[in-house]
């Protein structure tokens, strides 16, 4: 009898470990398709850079330096960690902020259905990125508190599972999404 309460024990504990282990598995993988889903959205802005910087620079020829800029960090950006990435990706919105505050000055510029179309391309990818950012960071949670929490920190430690990185700005005024107008 107490044979059989042992193994029942042992099948037990051996379940739980499998589970646990399945488990950080999924949390995991859902940490690289939030990383991938920010990877997408912050390609599509990069995409669109080529196009605004065109546009604007059309109207505003003496504010090369600003192009130029906002061309070389888009040509860095690749597939760094999320705090290397974090931080390309606020000297680019910098950037971006920089060519709008130019296309203020310019009315005709302003009017362009082209440029309109850009700002609100670039406005719902802004807001696209968010929800890629809430997402992948609230997946990073699940996943770290599940490495972090007992007793499936002692599963964690035997798969080798490691807490995954936060996608976080440093500058708190970096957190507030670009202005775009449409006046």
């Amino acid at each position: 009898m107490v044979l059989y309460i042992v193994i029942g024990v042992v099948v037990l504990i051996v379940l739980w470990a499998i589970m646990t282990y399945n488990g950080l598995v999924s949390r995991r993988a859902m940490v690289a398709e939030g990383w991938s889903g920010i990877d997408a959205q912050l390609k599509r802005r990069t995409d669109l850079i080529p196009n605004l910087v065109e546009t604007v620079k059309g109207y505003a020829t003496h504010e090369r330096s600003t192009f130029d800029e906002l061309t070389k960090m888009r040509a860095e950006t690749g597939s760094q960690d999320p705090a290397q990435r974090a931080a390309a990706e606020t000297a680019i919105t910098s950037a971006i902020g920089k060519i709008m505050a130019v296309a203020e000055a310019y009315p005709d510029l302003k009017a362009s259905a082209n440029f309109q179309s850009l700002q609100q391309n670039l406005n719902e990818l802004e807001d696209q990125i968010q929800l890629a950012r809430r997402y992948y960071n609230g997946a990073v949670r699940n996943f770290n508190v599940s490495v972090q929490q007992f007793p499936s920190n002692l599963i964690a430690g035997m798969g080798g599972f490691t807490a995954a990185q936060f996608f976080q700005l440093d500058d708190a005024a970096d957190r507030n999404v670009p202005k775009v107008s449409f006046s």
